[in-house]
């Protein structure tokens, strides 16, 4: 059995149990806990409503003088697998976890982008932290990604990997925020690449903002220009570049395992010589791995948007002008069997959009 159907047979069977998990008390809350579990969107403390969360129902609340972001578990979450399932447990897990990791004199001072929780109580379906006053990130500059990656390392050295790091669950008011945390998953940094321990090194922090998120960024710049997408994309490799030296330094100091020192040291050297070589090359590599994985996710969850029908048409040219450029990058199928792929992929999308 792997990891991931190891955590996927313990989430179910937590579920099953009928055992609570709880964050802090329900004198903690600002109203009522009745009135919380309760809320429809129409009461008069509601100041917004948010409808695009797939996992729960999300308002902006009113309450004890200040706003209060309200997460009520859906019945019925709609992503369609076990990881979509078992996401509002997860969330209430991790946020244990971050509780006690804030704590932590080490890494702390590093967490600020890591949102507070008031109350939690997972039978209930309720999650109260404090509102962010902040605004969705649409031109991620270089004050923002040192901010991301700091805390992403502090989160890795921590055993925790998020792997939805999509525009959705950052914001930023001054400080990025993180906030939404029902695809992170522990693992043991010193020994392991990720949740999936060493089964999947593809995956990664930078990977994850890069296919979830950056690449996505990077596309409008493509068609202003080339160079203004590759100038942006280099900025962030370069600090990406700098937090995982730091954080294969601190793992080293720690005892990591030489499987764990040598991955992480591959990913920097290669990172190291395109930022001083040909980083067109890593820019065609990660874009085609980055605009694919989120391709993949979308169907596998059945959560299509139109952001995923921009990413197959990316994706269709990749395969019609740089075909013979990609084989020479990555382990691509013929162009033939690609174009049929992502036909099917287009048909998918068109049905499973969810707004």
């Amino acid at each position: 059995m792997t990891l991931e159907q190891q955590r996927h047979a313990a989430q179910l069977a937590f579920v099953a149990s009928g055992a609570e998990l709880e964050i802090g008390t329900r004198d903690d809350c600002p109203l009522p806990l009745e009135q919380l579990e309760a809320t429809l969107g129409t009461e008069p403390y509601v100041r917004e409503c948010f409808s695009a969360g797939l996992t729960a129902h999300v308002y902006r609340i009113h309450a004890g003088g200040r706003d209060w972001t309200l997460k009520r578990a859906r019945e019925r979450c709609k992503v369609q697998n076990v990881d979509g399932q078992t996401s509002f447990l997860n969330e209430i897990q991790r946020r244990a976890d971050l509780v006690v990791l804030k704590r932590d004199p080490r890494l702390g001072e590093h967490l600020s982008a890591v949102v507070d929780t008031r109350y939690a109580s997972f039978r209930r379906g309720v999650l109260l932290s404090p509102w962010i006053d902040g605004e969705r990130i649409q031109t991620w500059n270089e004050r923002q990604l040192l901010q991301l990656f700091d805390a992403l390392v502090a989160l890795l050295l921590g055993g925790l990997f998020e792997w939805d790091l999509c525009p959705g669950n950052t914001l930023d008011d001054g400080q990025v925020r993180l906030f939404d945390f029902g695809y992170m998953y522990r693992f043991d940094p010193l020994r392991q690449f990720n949740s999936n321990g060493t089964a999947a090194p593809g995956f990664h922090a930078a990977e994850r903002f890069e296919t979830r998120q950056y690449f996505a960024h990077l596309l409008p710049l493509e068609q202003q220009s080339d160079h203004l997408a590759l100038a942006a994309f280099a900025l962030e490799k370069r600090i990406a570049l700098d937090a995982y030296q730091r954080l294969r330094a601190e793992l080293l100091a720690r005892g990591a395992s030489s499987t764990v020192l040598d991955w992480l040291g591959g990913i920097i050297a290669e990172w190291r010589q395109a930022l001083s070589g040909d980083l067109d090359a890593l820019y065609l590599k990660e874009a085609w791995r980055s605009h694919w994985l989120d391709l993949q996710d979308d169907l596998g969850g059945q959560t299509c948007t139109p952001s995923t029908l921009v990413r197959i048409d990316w994706l269709e040219q990749a395969v019609r002008e740089r075909h013979a450029d990609l084989q020479r990058l990555t382990a691509l199928g013929s162009a033939h069997a690609l174009q049929a792929e992502l036909r099917e992929a287009r048909r998918n999308a068109r049905q499973w959009q969810v707004g």
